[in-house]
């Protein structure tokens, strides 16, 4: 299936000098992509699986000299793993994280590429954070988005350029393929990006086969809950990944803590909500105080909105007869935290760092985001009344704020009023921070 993060792998692969480190959640298909894109590129690939291969932790343990290492590599590489067309895949590597902090010798040293690739659970990130920046690009990994998804699904090049094309030119897409689309991304909130999961909707078009997928999926994130915390973090990590489908389900969609303890206090959770972050398995969409740049000036960190990293992942906790429900457009089902997800989750593959805003006597957005040094809202709307937004209106129309433009996304086609686009919501993976070749700034330093 087309991954999107295999462009920045080929051309890592192509130009690059630095060691790669793909970093991201279990199973969203980091040791597939690197394999790929290496026995594409003619290099030979040589892989060691630390958790696969224990005793290698051992042989390359974190004591010795980046000189030791490589003398002990190369002691059990094949021979046709020759000096510059080689790259040695280190996969699992949370499992050794020392080996990174040797990257500064082993790429200047030369012989061979490095690649290296670790699920985000149970990492502890301290060993990578001090490997030197100048010699390690790290590329994070997302679950598949709906373009992905459309892509698996044989959606044609020439129907996603011109969605492209009504996304920039703000022009309504042919209203046959837009109830297609529609159809496949209701089917998206239930399979999810999870590679597996797609692949096995793809062959089988089952969603109950497809639900086994996810459901092994969230007991394996179970096992790393158990496997890396300590015991009385276990209770919390599980408790709060437990809650998220009925936190998100509230009116307010905001997390709340006595869900889990009534005598909770914030402060002696907040490692377990950064620990769950900082493992890709949840997103925090924290409290902006107000809709300007930059928005992270007036984050509040202890209010925020719980997200899960897959949308797919979301779902497989409901009954089957709800997907059915969700799938079939049932007007009773309550679409809109499946939609927030969904968008919650884009934004984030997007590279976006995604808020939301609530004031009293002004009103709640749904998101916020910085888009070419602006603010941007964005509201998400999962009825017919996508062009009721009280709250919405009121931001805009406080000058003090300079919102230039704000997104709607629903279930209906493009359309432009005034500062407000509405888009549909498939579209929202087209939501992306324009790509900028050059940036100079020639100053004139004539004399001084």
């Amino acid at each position: 299936m087309f991954r999107k993060d295999s462009i920045a792998v080929k051309e890592w692969l192509e130009t690059s000098n630095k060691a790669l480190l793909v970093t991201g959640a279990r199973q969203i298909g980091k040791t597939w992509l690197i394999r790929d894109e290496i026995d594409k590129s003619g290099y030979k690939r040589f892989e060691i699986n630390f958790i696969n291969q224990p005793d290698m932790v051992e042989y390359l343990n974190a004591e010795m000299s980046a000189e030791d290492f490589l003398v002990k590599l190369r002691l059990i590489m094949p021979e046709e793993c020759k000096p510059h067309e080689t790259v040695v895949f280190l996969d699992e590597i949370q499992k050794c994280p020392e080996i990174v902090t040797k990257i500064k010798f082993l790429v200047e040293e030369g012989s061979f590429k490095y690649a290296m690739s670790g699920s985000l659970l149970g990492v502890e990130l301290k060993g990578i954070a001090s490997a030197p920046v100048g010699y390690l690009r790290v590329l994070k990994m997302y679950p598949m988005d709906f373009e992905e998804f459309m892509i698996a699904n044989g959606v044609s090049t020439t129907t996603l350029n011109m969605l492209k094309d009504c996304f920039d030119e703000c022009k309504p897409v042919d209203d046959f393929v837009h109830e297609k689309l529609m159809s496949m991304f209701f089917v998206y909130l239930i399979v999810g990006g999870m590679p597996d999961a797609v692949k096995k909707y793809i062959e089988t078009k089952d969603i109950r086969e497809v639900d086994k997928i996810q459901k092994d999926i969230v007991d394996l994130y179970r096992v790393d809950f158990s496997q890396y915390e300590e015991e009385d973090k276990k209770l919390k990590l599980k408790s709060i990944y437990d809650i998220i489908p009925a936190e998100l389900n509230k009116q307010n969609k905001k997390f709340v803590f006595t869900m889990l303890d009534k005598e909770l206090k914030f402060d002696r959770y907040e490692n377990s909500f950064l620990w769950l972050k900082d493992a890709g398995v949840v997103i925090p969409v924290y409290n902006a105080q107000a809709p300007l740049i930059p928005l992270k000036a007036g984050k509040s960190s202890n209010v925020f909105r719980l997200f899960s990293s897959d949308i797919g992942l979301l779902t497989s906790a409901y009954p089957a007869e709800t997907k059915m429900e969700l799938i079939s457009k049932n007007g009773e089902v309550n679409n809109g935290a499946h939609f927030e997800n969904a968008v919650a989750q884009q934004l984030l593959a997007n590279d976006f760092d995604p808020y939301f805003c609530k004031r009293s006597k002004v009103g709640e957005l749904d998101f916020l985001i910085e888009l070419s040094g602006k603010v941007v809202p964005i509201e998400v709307k999962s009825g017919k009344g996508y062009k009721s937004h009280k709250a919405l209106d009121n931001y805009m129309n406080i000058e003090d704020y300079h919102l230039e433009k704000a997104y709607v996304f629903s279930t209906f086609n493009v359309e432009k009023e005034g500062k407000i686009i509405y888009l549909p919501i498939y579209m929202s993976y087209l939501l992306k921070e324009p790509k900028i070749d050059q940036l100079i700034v020639d100053l004139d330093i004539s004399g001084l």
